[in-house]
């Protein structure tokens, strides 16, 4: 278990490291900030990759990734199932001409069983048109059978190990958003086979610290194992914004004073990318006391996880709506 003063310690060293976040930098820069121990920087800020594909009409939601790129990110999130594949075939678009190069891109795969993990990784690819990603990651890890279906005989795991070996990917992580007692689960299972992540991806925000938390649960131990802290859903969605206790850049300096690699947030849109990239560019670590004001001012409303719809109920379950995306059951 990790001291409050050993956390609060890696927060500032996070604050403080690769591109100096305290440091003196132009307006223009975003922050960058260690990919764990991958020895990967990445901007402290990524692109989601849900938000990609929402767009009416492919060129929009180009010029939002091009333009994210241009401005700064280098960290693209996405997932084999956003969107219907739309997310991927978009970035894969956006990225012609030069800008994969200058992106760490991730993406995620539904497949529990070794078949079918490994066809979705393919498809991704194909969609992304490249032949590697940086990180792949298993996506949705929401059950408590999830780790033992994918470190199973037929399992998951090796069609990550196989597509590793062939250059498909260079690093490795698993995501979920429902409970942090099933991300506990999945780092045991791992180190009960020998497999060790890079990173893992998890809600990280003001709501969060309240309810059945990442934050105190899972945080400690991936900053004590050095593994890459990929922090989503700053705002909720929208749900956490939608309160009005706190606002969007209270969300993101909140997120951002944590010890984590990257802000994974959705952009819908130009402005919303620049809201954030703003949040990015002025962002200083809260004191304890601005931390303390913001859970404060959300504790009450944080209490039952009405506002964290992605823990208290199926809506963001896109696994749970369509569970043939995990392969054939085990029953």
């Amino acid at each position: 278990m990790v001291s409050r003063r050993e956390f609060l310690g890696a927060a500032a060293a996070t604050a403080l490291g690769a591109g100096g976040m305290g440091a003196r930098r132009e307006p223009a820069d975003v922050p960058r900030r260690p990919l764990g121990r991958t020895g990967e920087t990445v901007s402290a800020i990524g692109l989601g990759g849900a938000h990609i594909g929402y767009q009416s009409n492919a060129a929009d939601s180009i010029r939002i990734i091009r333009t994210a790129i241009d401005r700064g990110i280098t960290f693209l999130d996405n997932s084999w199932d956003y969107n219907g594949g739309a997310s991927e075939s978009r970035m894969g678009q956006a990225l012609r001409d030069g800008y994969r190069d200058r992106v760490v891109l991730m993406t995620k795969f539904d497949g529990r069983d070794r078949a079918t993990a490994a066809r979705q990784i393919d498809e991704s690819l194909r969609r992304l048109q490249t032949d590697h990603v940086d990180l792949l990651q298993f996506h949705e890890i929401i059950r408590d059978t999830d780790p033992d279906r994918i470190f199973a005989d037929d399992g998951a795991v090796h069609a990550v190990i196989e597509a590793k070996k062939a250059g498909k990917t260079r690093f490795v992580g698993f995501t979920g958003h429902k409970s942090p007692a099933v991300h506990l689960k999945m780092l045991q299972v791992a180190d009960a086979h020998g497999f060790t992540f890079d990173t893992v991806q998890m809600p990280l925000n003001v709501m969060d610290a309240h309810h059945d938390s990442f934050e105190q649960h899972v945080l400690p131990q991936l900053v004590t194992r050095g593994i890459g802290v990929l922090g989503m859903k700053p705002l909720g969605d929208h749900f956490i914004v939608d309160t009005r206790l706190v606002t969007a850049r209270e969300c993101w300096h909140y997120a951002l004073s944590l010890p984590m690699s990257v802000v994974i947030t959705g952009c819908d849109s130009l402005s919303v990318l620049e809201a954030a990239l703003d949040a990015a560019r002025t962002f200083q670590p809260l004191s304890p006391a601005e931390r303390s004001a913001l859970l404060a001012k959300t504790a009450a409303a944080a209490r039952d996880g009405a506002y964290e719809r992605y823990k208290s109920s199926h809506h963001f379950d896109s696994t749970a709506q369509h569970p043939e995306w995990l392969g054939p059951s085990r029953a």
